[in-house]
């Protein structure tokens, strides 16, 4: 049995849903902060990926504070990138030159500190695999997308 209460003013139908609880919107709020925190740290850390984690933090603010989503959509950095993910599902060239050359760097890194035996090679292999996938994304065809 269904516990949603019924409108008395429109006989039949079924009130809105209440708003969010404070507690959950709180919740996806922090998440949305830790996913923005992370997607920061990796501009500066090679394997740590941005894009991935902005998206994430943009879905979890809208879960949570529109106005939160709108603060990361309008940072210069990342606001361009989602905005073309979820356009086109598109890449800046200078996006690609940045995550392929830090996959690069990382896998030579990878190579001369990492021990002999297959998980430095399957490592190796991965990065190559994403620095592939992530040069044959498209170019968004925006003019603001190089921005």
């Amino acid at each position: 049995m269904n516990d949603t209460p019924i409108s008395p003013s429109s006989p039949g139908t079924r009130k809105r849903a209440p708003a969010r609880r404070p507690l959950v919107r709180a919740l996806w709020v922090a998440l949305a902060a830790l996913s923005f925190g992370i997607g920061v740290i990796g501009i500066f850390v090679p394997l740590l990926p941005t894009t991935e984690f902005m998206l994430g933090a943009v879905y979890c603010a809208s879960k949570g504070s529109p106005r939160f989503e709108a603060w990361i959509r309008s940072r210069r950095y990342v606001g361009p990138l989602i905005k073309n993910w979820e356009t086109e599902r598109a890449i800046s060239r200078r996006a690609k030159y940045v995550a392929v050359s830090s996959i690069i760097a990382s896998a030579m890194l990878l190579l001369w500190h990492l021990g002999e035996g297959w998980l430095r090679w399957a490592i190796v292999v991965l990065l190559a695999s994403v620095a592939l996938w992530l040069a044959t994304r498209p170019e968004p065809t925006a003019v603001e997308a190089e921005s």
